[in-house]
C-alpha cells in the first residue's frame, strides 16, 4: 500500500481531465488519507501492545495452574505429583519504583538478600534470576505483588514422594517438545496419560504403599543375602485382578533420570522350571492320566528313527518315597522324570491348545502397559513337549506366570489384572479350567508348602499353598549352571483364595550356612518374610 502512494504522488493521475490545478488537488486528499492512515496504524498498534500485555498476564496466571492430575494409591497416599516453582528475574533498567522493588525483595527473600544486595541488583546493568526455584509460597506473593523490571517464570515439577519405591510402575514424566508440557514416558504416567492431563481429580491405582514397601525391603535384603543379579516380586487380588504390589529391582529414580533401568516383570522373558509343572499337571487331570510313572531313571526321549536323543534326568537330591509315582505326587515331588512322560501321554497339540488357552503364547495388553512377546518352540516334538513340561524351552513374562497360575488356583478363571482400583465383585473372566480341577490343584500346592519344597512360606495363622521353580540360564546360547532364576508362587488362603503371590531371584548364590541355592533356599523364605509381615495389612 505504501509503495502505491508513492508511485501516486511521483506521477499523479493521467485521464481526460487531468491539469496542475487537478493534481495539487489530488496530492492534498492523498495526503490527508495518509496521515489518517498512520494515525490509525499508531492506535492499533498501541492497542495490541496493551491486548498483548493482558494476555501475558492471563498466561502467567493460568501457568500457575495445576496441570496434571497426581497419582494416588489405595489408601490415598500420594504417589506422584505436581509441584509448582518458579524463577524470580530482575531486570534493573525496567524498574521505575526502585525504592518499592527494594523492600519487596528483601522482604520476600529476607534469608538470601541484605539491604545493600538489593540495591547493588538494582543498580546492575544486565537483567539477573534473583531466585532460582523458588517454592509456592514465593511464586505466589511474587506474582501478587507486580512490579516493573520484577518476571516472575512459573514451572511445575513433576515429584515422586516415594522416590523409588514404585519408579517401574508409577513411571516417569519428561517435557513435550511442542509445548513444553509434562507427558508421560512410562508405567502409569504414560499409559494413563489423557486422563493425567485433562483432569485434576486424582487418579487412583490399585497399589498399597504400605505393603509395596514390605515387598521392596525384604526384595533388597534377599538381593544382599544372596549376592543376586536382581530381584522381583508381585502380588495380585485373585478376584478383581488388583496389583496390590509390583517391585523390580535394580530400579531407578523418577526425579533423576541418569540411568533408568528395565521393567522385567513386564519386559523380560525368562524360563521358569518347575513352576510349570502346575499346567502339566492341569493338562494331566483334565486329559484323564491316571497312571503311575517309573521315575527312578532318566527318562529318555527318541527321535524318529527310535534314537536317544535327550534324556530328561532329576537333580541328585531327588529322592522319590517310591519308584512309580501318579500324577499328583509328581508334582508334589516336582518329578522332572514323572513330568515328561505325563507330556508324552497327552495327545499330541494339547499343550500348545493350552498355552494359548491362557494366553502364554501372545503378548499381553495390559491397562498399566504391555507385557513382552513370550518365546515358544518353533516346533512341538518329543523333546520340545518333554521340556515344556518343565518349564525349559519356553521363555515368558513374570507376568503370563503369575496369570497362568492365578487361573489354575482361583477355580478356574483367567483374569486379566489392573492397577486401578476396583470395587469387590463376583469373578469377571474367561473360565480356562475345570473348577473340580482347580480344587486338585490347590490341594498339592498346599501339600507342597506344608510337607516340600514350599514349607519356608508357611506362616502362623493362614493356610497357604505354592509352587517352587529353579531355571538354569541360558547364556550365549548354552545352559549356564552356576546361573539360575528361581521362583516362589504361592496362593492364600487356599482353601479360597484372596491373593497370589510371586518372587523370583535372579542368579542368586548359595548364603552362608545354606545347603543349595535353588528357589526352595532363597525366593520360599523371602515370600515367607514378606507374606508373615503383609498378612496383618491384608486382613486387617
Amino acid at each position: 500500500m505504501f509503495e502505491v502512494g508513492k508511485d501516486i504522488f511521483k506521477h499523479g493521475f493521467t485521464g481526460a481531465g487531468g491539469n496542475a490545478s487537478g493534481h495539487r488537488r489530488l496530492r492534498f486528499v492523498y495526503g490527508i488519507f495518509l496521515i489518517a492512515f498512520v494515525i490509525f496504524a499508531g492506535r492499533t498498534f498501541q492497542l495490541a501492545g496493551k491486548g498483548s500485555n493482558r494476555v501475558r498476564q492471563s498466561i502467567g496466571k493460568a501457568d500457575w495452574i495445576v496441570r496434571r492430575a497426581d497419582i494416588i494409591d489405595r489408601n490415598g497416599d500420594i504417589l506422584a505429583k505436581n509441584l509448582m516453582s518458579c524463577d524470580i528475574f530482575l531486570t534493573p533498567k525496567q524498574v521505575k519504583k526502585k525504592e518499592k522493588v527494594a523492600e519487596f525483595i528483601y522482604k520476600l527473600l529476607p534469608n538470601e538478600y541484605s539491604e545493600q544486595n538489593v540495591f547493588d541488583l538494582l543498580n546492575a546493568a544486565k537483567r539477573v534470576r534473583i531466585k532460582k526455584m523458588a517454592d509456592e509460597t514465593i511464586c505466589r506473593k511474587a506474582l501478587k505483588n507486580r512490579f516493573d523490571g520484577l518476571e516472575v517464570v512459573s514451572e511445575q515439577r513433576r515429584i515422586y514422594p516415594k522416590h523409588r519405591l514404585f519408579s517401574h510402575i508409577v513411571g516417569f514424566v519428561g517435557r513435550s517438545s511442542k509445548d513444553d508440557l509434562l507427558m508421560g514416558r512410562a508405567g502409569v504416567e504414560k499409559e494413563f496419560e489423557d486422563y493425567l492431563a485433562n483432569n485434576t481429580a486424582p487418579l487412583q491405582v490399585s497399589l498399597d504403599s504400605r505393603i509395596q514397601s514390605v515387598f521392596y525391603e525384604q526384595l533388597a535384603r534377599a538381593v544382599g543375602l544372596y549376592q543376586a543379579k536382581g530381584a522381583m516380586g508381585m502380588l495380585m487380588n485373585s478376584r478383581t485382578g488388583e496389583m496390590i504390589a509390583m517391585v523390580s529391582l535394580p530400579d531407578f529414580d523418577p526425579e533423576n533420570l541418569s540411568k533408568v533401568s528395565m521393567f522385567p516383570l513386564l519386559d523380560g522373558v525368562y524360563e521358569f522350571g518347575s513352576v510349570f509343572k502346575v499346567f502339566n499337571t492341569a493338562m494331566a487331570i483334565e486329559n484323564g492320566i491316571t497312571k503311575e510313572y517309573l521315575v527312578t531313571k532318566p527318562y529318555p526321549i527318541k527321535d524318529k528313527f527310535n534314537r536317544v536323543v535327550y534324556s530328561i534326568k532329576d537333580v541328585k537330591t531327588f529322592k522319590p518315597p517310591r519308584p512309580y509315582l501318579g500324577v499328583d505326587e509328581i508334582m508334589l515331588h516336582s518329578c522332572n522324570v514323572g513330568s515328561a512322560q505325563i507330556a508324552h501321554d497327552l495327545p499330541y497339540g494339547a499343550q500348545q491348545e493350552f498355552m494359548h488357552r491362557i494366553h502364554m503364547d501372545e503378548p499381553l495388553q495390559l491397562d498399566f502397559g504391555r507385557a513382552a512377546k513370550t518365546l515358544m518352540p518353533r516346533q512341538w516334538g518329543p523333546t520340545e513337549r518333554a521340556t515344556v513340561s518343565i518349564g525349559h524351552g519356553i521363555s515368558v513374562t513374570p507376568m503370563h506366570v503369575m496369570l497362568g497360575i492365578n487361573s489354575m488356583t482361583n477355580g478356574g478363571i483367567y483374569i486379566y489384572p489392573t492397577i486401578l482400583k476396583k470395587e469387590i465383585g463376583p469373578m469377571i473372566g474367561e473360565r480356562v479350567l475345570a473348577p473340580e480341577i482347580s480344587e486338585r490343584l490347590r490341594t498339592i500346592m498346599y501339600r507342597i508348602a506344608e510337607e516340600t519344597t514350599g514349607r519356608n512360606a508357611r506362616v502362623q495363622g493362614i493356610k497357604i499353598g505354592g509352587k517352587t521353580g529353579t531355571a538354569e540360564k541360558h547364556v550365549n546360547g548354552r545352559i549356564e549352571t552356576s546361573k539360575n532364576m528361581t521362583t516362589f508362587v504361592g496362593v492364600f488362603p487356599i482353601d479360597a483364595p484372596q491373593y497370589i503371590i510371586m518372587v523370583t531371584l535372579d542368579e542368586p548364590q548359595r548364603a552362608p550356612g545354606d545347603w543349595g541355592r535353588t528357589a526352595a533356599y532363597n525366593a520360599v523364605p523371602t515370600a515367607g518374610k514378606i507374606l508373615d509381615a503383609i498378612l496383618p495389612l491384608l486382613f486387617e
